[in-house]
């Protein structure tokens, strides 16, 4: 019996530091299911444990900081990387410690932060005392930064009211000293909403009618994972935003509907070959 010669073909390796959501919906448990979904292969370092479901976070266990650095240490030492992807980090040493893992282990990947503060149904996920660590550490390493409008008024210490706040704001997140930052309009009320993605060289902005959904639980977990995935994988960054909103997009259209309350995406799904191809969603 012959069997036919399988070229494995290069998925795009993402090293994911972040909380884990016992519900699935977003978090490490979000991540891994959209690095999957658009073909690449997801390493995790898990920096908390919640105990959490679509209506909220009920309770948080960290994971010590030297078990942290250890994850990251063996998954970049064997399994390699080819971009970087954080999200919950829950205080200032555990910023400090990923940050350095990061330079010692990973050092020049792209890596994309999605600076989580508050979970989706208001629960803190990040100390207070730590902002600023992590706008001195995590910035200047990074690709990309993807708040949305609450963590942006936090970042650049500002309150963001319109279009016309968004722009300003991620101006000022730009002398971070970050490569790029994706603003995320979806809090600001409208039937449109509108993202920024800013750099250096300017900033183009991409609009989408708003999705009349209760599934959003993870929608920024997805988002800044889904880019990672894209950068990993070779991808030019604008080609990866493209890539990543129509994903979430189409995830938010096919949600299952379970839970009462902020409910998961359909991280399934697919997405057509125009919009894989970088078309704008």
């Amino acid at each position: 019996m012959t069997h036919a010669r399988v070229t494995p073909r290069p998925a795009g390796r993402v090293l994911i530091v972040a909380g884990s959501d016992s519900g699935g919906g977003a978090g490490i448990q979000a991540d891994i299911k959209t690095v999957t979904a658009l073909g690449g292969y997801a390493a995790t370092a898990i920096t908390a444990l919640t105990a959490q479901d679509t209506l909220g976070v009920h309770a948080v266990h960290r994971v010590p900081v030297p078990f942290i650095v250890e994850q990251i240490a063996r998954v970049a030492g064997d399994i390699g990387a080819d971009a970087l992807k954080t999200g919950m980090l829950a205080d200032a040493a555990t910023i400090d410690a990923v940050a350095d893992a990061f330079i010692m282990h990973a050092p020049g990947l792209p890596y994309v932060c999605d600076p989580v503060m508050v979970a989706k149904g208001g629960h803190p996920l990040l100390d207070p005392a730590a902002v600023e660590t992590l706008k001195r550490r995590l910035p200047p390493l990074a690709t990309v930064i993807t708040p949305n409008v609450p963590e942006a008024e936090v970042l650049a210490g500002m309150a963001i009211g319109s279009l016309r706040d968004m722009r300003h704001a991620a101006e000022a997140l730009l002398t971070l000293g970050v490569g790029a930052v994706l603003l995320k309009g979806g809090h600001l009320p409208g039937a449109t909403v509108i993202d920024i993605l800013a750099t250096e060289h300017g900033s183009e902005e991409f609009a989408a009618p708003r999705i009349d959904s209760r599934a959003t639980h993870g929608t920024g977990c997805t988002l800044a994972s889904a880019i990672a995935a894209g950068l990993a994988q070779g991808m030019a960054l604008r080609e990866s935003v493209v890539r990543a909103r129509a994903f979430v997009r189409a995830a938010m259209l096919a949600a299952p509907g379970f839970g009462r309350g902020h409910a998961p995406l359909d991280h399934a799904v697919t997405v057509d070959a125009g919009r894989l191809a970088g078309r704008p969603a």
